[in-house]
């Protein structure tokens, strides 16, 4: 049975400085909690309508009212699973990197992260003002990519630092079909609406942009953008 403390509790993980007091995050929905379930995230408690996933130790059979109190969803699923934030991992800056200048949109977060999983990017680094990859919106996007990519929040200047090759994704610059990639290149991706800061654009000189072929449009999604960017990066 859950208790009223484990209600709190799970509820409180919908903030961001409970989740960072806690490191745990809630994960919700068959798909994406059995995806983690295979993983290498370690759970903290599981619970369903369903007695499936009874084999667990930490497994809670609930009622659809008490899952709908603990779900984020406006129609709860049949599972919510609690998991531990892992431990960060050493950035690989000897791979391509795709690095997020604050992107805010939960669910443009978690496509961008289910695309570097797709493209085998190891590494995603995120300026400290970009949205928490443990939003419970971005964990339901990801599908579950959010246990195979090692992201990374910390001030982009550390990274400009540790890099010479390094390329802004901007409206203005080279062709993306003319651009060759290097085997370590890192590509920063700006805010939804703003772009790319003018500070970045000061200190990192080069710029690629998809070219436009229609004329009554002045820009693209970002996650869409990220797509066509790691198709070219792997070609």
């Amino acid at each position: 049975m859950i208790t009223k403390n484990q209600i709190k509790l799970i509820r409180s993980l919908s903030q961001k400085k409970n989740r960072k007091k806690h490191k745990l995050f809630v994960a919700e929905g068959s798909k994406v909690v059995n995806e983690l379930l295979a993983s290498n995230l370690q759970l903290d408690s599981i619970y369903s309508i369903e007695n499936k996933y009874e084999e667990y130790d930490c497994f809670f059979r609930v009622s659809s009212e008490k899952l709908s109190m603990i779900s984020n969803l406006k129609t709860p699923n049949n599972v919510l699973a609690v998991f531990k934030i892992p431990k960060l991992k050493d950035i690989n800056f000897s791979k391509n990197i795709i690095a997020l200048e604050n992107i805010s949109d939960p669910g443009n977060m978690g496509s961008i992260i289910r695309l570097c999983d797709w493209f085998a990017i190891d590494d995603l680094i995120c300026s400290l003002d970009t949205v928490d990859c443990y939003n419970p919106k971005v964990i339901q996007a990801t599908m579950g990519s959010i246990s195979r990519v090692n992201i990374t929040y910390t001030d982009l200047n550390f990274i400009i630092k540790k890099s010479k090759n390094l390329v802004l994704a901007d409206l203005n610059g080279k062709h993306l079909k003319n651009y060759n990639f290097k085997k370590n290149q890192i590509i920063f991706f700006g805010n939804e609406s703003e772009g790319i800061s003018n500070h970045l654009k000061k200190i990192v000189s080069e710029s690629i942009t998809i070219k436009k072929y229609g004329n009554k449009i002045d820009s693209l999604n970002v996650a869409n953008s990220v797509a066509i960017f790691l198709s070219r990066l792997n070609n």
